[in-house]
């Protein structure tokens, strides 16, 4: 279980914390965030429901918009937009 972060294409990038708990996916969430470009997209694939609500939360501080949610069983794919 490594954490992974990349950049997908122009203006995205994908971040893996699947496998972590709580902060851990709110944490890398938030450095990725910081290391793209205003009007980019993250992508954030994480399988701890807790984590929903944290990254959830954090976003709506930080004025971010979560452009997508989608969950396939226990997994959950977001897509992040940088504001």
């Amino acid at each position: 279980m490594a954490m992974k972060f990349e950049k997908k294409g122009e203006g995205l990038y994908f971040l893996d914390v699947l496998g972590y708990v709580c902060p851990h996916p709110q944490i890398y969430t938030k450095k990725a965030l910081e290391k793209i470009a205003k009007g980019d997209v993250l992508e954030v694939l994480f399988d701890n429901p807790s984590s929903a609500e944290s990254i959830s939360m954090m976003c709506e501080q930080m004025g971010i918009e979560i452009v997508e949610r989608k969950q396939e069983g226990a997994t959950f794919l977001w897509k992040i937009k940088k504001s």
